[in-house]
């Protein structure tokens, strides 16, 4: 029997509500995309399946038009479709290791994808073991997997085009917080993602990680958004360990974010071994993070 999920309001249940994490999946955690492997494999093949992402990128068809289409195509029950995962997918070396930071720092780590929960949760199931996995509150559209694998049928987490609207997930969870934070807080948002779909989930958040080399690296550069850019999992708990020891969210906070003006604790202070132990990015225009160059400002994302 397929399992059974709900399409509930996400809650989440961290030690600190002054922080949260959001992640996309495809391509960030995991090195490639869920639904391609299973698309290609036990559904409408590789050529099909390019094809219709063509439609979606030139917007002949709506996302979640097509995303109907292709997971309709799949034949395969449930649990032959975490074998075909199991056997193709690569999870980031220092993922399971990121994740259990986040737990001992008691900082909700959340995933934030427009893909289907039943897989997703399947996959860090099979990756990280069920202990683990129930750790990680995931964010996306809810399915209808028949026992025999014949049916897949999302259901849309929001009446959209794209059947998830990210942006509007991360507004509520910061809602969420914000009412058990003193004084009406907002927590400091993190997003961490690696292409240009992550975009409108981005565009809510403080701080934005962007895999390097990446169609999203490649769109901050062009549009010159400031980023942190990452080469794994290790590179982004190291950042967020300094946010965290700095003792001041509200200097990461885009300005309209903020309780009150950061502190004027120095860069030189705080920051002095970051600029000169990791790798910065450079743009046309100028320097591209690390941390310390959004000291005095918000991430700033073309709409």
């Amino acid at each position: 029997m397929a399992p059974s999920y709900s399409n509930s309001v996400t809650k989440i249940f961290p030690t600190r509500k002054d922080v949260a994490i959001f992640s996309d999946f495809d391509g960030t955690i995991f090195m490639q995309d869920t639904g391609h492997i299973l698309f290609d494999r036990h559904g409408c093949g590789t050529v099909h399946r390019q094809r219709l992402d063509e439609q979606i990128h030139t917007g002949e068809r709506s996302f979640r038009d097509v995303s109907e289409e292709m997971w309709g195509s799949l034949n395969v029950p449930f649990d032959e479709s975490m074998k075909a995962m199991k056997e193709h997918l690569v999870i980031d070396p220092d993922f399971a290791d990121f994740h259990d930071f986040c737990i001992r720092e008691g900082v909700a780590f959340n995933v934030i994808s427009a893909g289907l929960e039943p897989v997703l949760r399947g996959v860090l199931n099979e990756f990280l073991g069920h202990h683990a996995s129930k750790r990680i509150d995931i964010i996306s559209n809810a399915a209808e997997i028949s026992a025999d694998g014949s049916e897949w049928k999302p259901i849309w987490r929001h009446d959209s085009q794209l059947g998830h609207d990210k942006s509007l997930s991360v507004k509520e969870c910061r809602a969420h917080l914000r009412k058990q934070l003193p004084g009406n807080r907002n927590p400091l948002i993190i997003f961490v993602g690696d292409g240009v779909s992550d975009l409108p989930a981005a565009r809510e958040a403080d701080v934005l990680f962007a895999r390097a080399g990446l169609r999203l690296e490649e769109y901050c550069k062009e549009h010159n958004i400031e980023y942190i850019p990452f080469d794994s999992f290790a590179d982004i708990e190291r950042e967020v360990l300094r946010i965290l020891d700095s003792g001041d969210l509200e200097r990461y906070k885009k300005p309209h974010n903020r309780t009150s003006q950061p502190s004027s604790l120095g860069k030189q202070k705080f920051f002095g071994s970051a600029v000169d132990t990791r790798k910065t990015r450079r743009t046309e225009k100028g320097h591209m993070s690390p941390i310390s160059a959004r000291f005095n400002k918000g991430i700033t994302i073309a709409q």
